[in-house]
């Protein structure tokens, strides 16, 4: 299951005065965002979705029925690229092509890894519901053992913003 990263992951920025290098501003994005968009890839034919989330300052968490093509992709290829974006907004412009859009933005490259440790998925799926609600929730084990929990390994990271 566990492939190389390809050489790819974050090529120089070409608007470096839009790039965030500020590890404590890219940390911020990801916790403020709620929803991250996760691309794999099956057989080099792109899947993209998108799945609440949750981070500890160290790795990603996010959950997901135990069947279904994003796990039967994370089974077969393991490499993840994800991207948190906030802070939407247009700046217009006068000219039509000269039209922006206002974001801060974080994109990353890692591996899923399928966490088993019932504390661990607890303690992830608590995070993950704590973004949406004050309410504590019990996982009745049938519950818990029906869910997949992911934990994204984060290999590299990057951050940009525009109009903020």
């Amino acid at each position: 299951m566990e492939k190389e990263m390809p050489t790819h992951p974050h090529g120089n920025m070409r608007r470096k005065e839009r790039e965030i290098t500020d590890r404590k501003e890219i940390d911020e994005i990801i916790h403020l965002g709620k929803v991250m968009h996760l691309a794999l890839s099956d057989n080099n034919l792109p899947f993209l979705v998108p799945v609440f989330y949750t981070y500890n300052g160290t790795f990603i968490y996010f959950h997901s029925a135990k069947a279904g093509t994003k796990i039967d992709i994370m089974k077969k290829n393991n490499n993840v690229c994800f991207e948190i974006s906030i802070d939407h907004g247009i700046i217009e412009s006068e000219v039509a092509c000269d039209f922006e859009a206002k974001h801060r933005t974080v994109i990353g490259f890692g591996k899923a890894e399928f966490v088993e440790n019932d504390d661990e998925k607890i303690a992830a799926l608590d995070s993950i519901v704590a973004q949406f609600t004050d309410k504590k929730f019990e996982y009745p084990k049938g519950n818990l053992n029906a869910t997949a929990v992911i934990r994204i390994n984060i290999l590299s990271i990057k951050g940009k913003k525009h109009g903020i």
